[in-house]
């Protein structure tokens, strides 16, 4: 059988840009394609350790069975078109999730959640910075599993409003190059009561960081790297033994 892989991050550096096809016997599980890929670089420096795989748009487990036609996505740790989400904010909607390509204008966005009913609204601002590690930036670049990447943040608002009991969460982030002091993430929290306003933006910002497949690559003065991501969750990654074992 066939299935179709979809390198991200770092891997495309390894794997390549383009979804391309592997041949697998019947039966084959998400740990043998891995085990298939390691044995066919056995010398390039990059790594299948610490990744998780996707299977047509869904976290995978490495037991999952593959079938004919599947699209699997090769995703690194994350680093940390949809609708406008402005025009969706200034409904009644409790959540509103988007990756955008357009500069995110915060002040219109926390404004359009406001309602009578809140009494705190908690926001975490995510803005691309003049350095790291020491070395000048000069711009960033994020890309997506966009089709991923929508329903995993929609999840974690849905989670948020449930696991915390807040009225509202908007979740935006931008995608494509952006420049030293624009906004990379924004999520906007409103809930009746201060607490559970901040334990949910944080938790959703902790949450995103880990398992939602969008990826920042760094240009600095002196060179261009993909940042290294936050492990994902427990559960998500393949380990060890199944990026480099199998049946």
């Amino acid at each position: 059988m066939q299935v179709q892989i979809l390198p991200f991050g770092v891997l495309k550096d390894w794997l390549g840009s383009a979804a391309y096809p592997v041949e697998l016997r019947e039966g084959a599980t998400v740990a043998d394609l891995l085990q298939r890929l390691a044995a066919d670089r056995p010398l390039h420096p990059a790594s299948l350790r610490g990744i998780a795989v996707s299977v047509n748009a869904e976290y995978a487990p490495s037991a999952h069975v593959l079938r004919e036609g599947d699209e699997v996505g090769l995703l690194p740790p994350v680093s940390g078109g949809a609708a406008n989400a402005s025009d969706e904010a200034e409904g009644a909607n409790p959540v509103v999730t988007a990756l955008t390509r357009e500069p995110i204008d915060a002040e219109k966005l926390v404004t359009a959640v406001k309602r009578g009913e809140d009494g705190a609204v908690v926001v975490f601002d995510g803005i691309v910075r003049n350095n790291s590690r020491g070395r000048q930036t000069l711009h960033l670049d994020y890309e997506a599993y966009e089709q991923m990447a929508v329903k995993q943040m929609d999840t974690l608002a849905h989670d948020a409003i449930a696991r915390f009991g807040v009225r509202h969460v908007t979740v935006v982030h931008r995608l494509g190059k952006l420049e030293v002091g624009e906004t990379s993430v924004l999520i906007v929290v409103a809930s009746a009561h201060r607490a559970q306003a901040f334990d949910a933006c944080r938790w959703l910002i902790d949450t995103l960081k880990k398992t939602v497949p969008i990826w920042k690559r760094e240009t600095f003065v002196d060179g261009v790297v993909w940042a290294d991501g936050e492990p994902f969750p427990e559960g998500l990654a393949a380990s060890d033994k199944e990026a480099t074992h199998g049946a």
